[in-house]
């Protein structure tokens, strides 16, 4: 899995707070089937980990890989974790 972000461009206050949160999955993870599973998978990190310590300025992008169907749910986690500490420099898990 792969994190990318952006600060989000103030254009007015018609935007929902929070952050806000894309997924994609390209046709190299797998069939539609595996890449429908990578994306889900992606979602429920982003209710778990993003909703709670995510930048509410910032657009995130979850990027699955040809593992993210695969991997523990722990080891997604922990790496969301891990992204999320570099890209935006927050502490890990208290």
């Amino acid at each position: 899995m792969v994190l990318q972000a952006a600060p989000r461009a103030g254009d007015g206050g018609d935007q929902p707070p929070g952050p806000r949160v894309g997924f994609t999955a390209s046709r190299k993870v797998g069939n539609a089937v595996v890449r429908n599973r990578a994306r889900r998978r992606l979602r429920a990190l982003a209710e778990s980990i993003l909703a709670a310590r995510a930048k509410s300025d910032r657009d995130y992008v979850l990027i699955a890989r040809h593992d993210t169907a695969t991997l523990p749910f722990a080891a997604l986690e922990a790496g969301l974790v891990q992204a999320l500490v570099k890209v935006d420099g927050l502490k890990g898990r208290p």
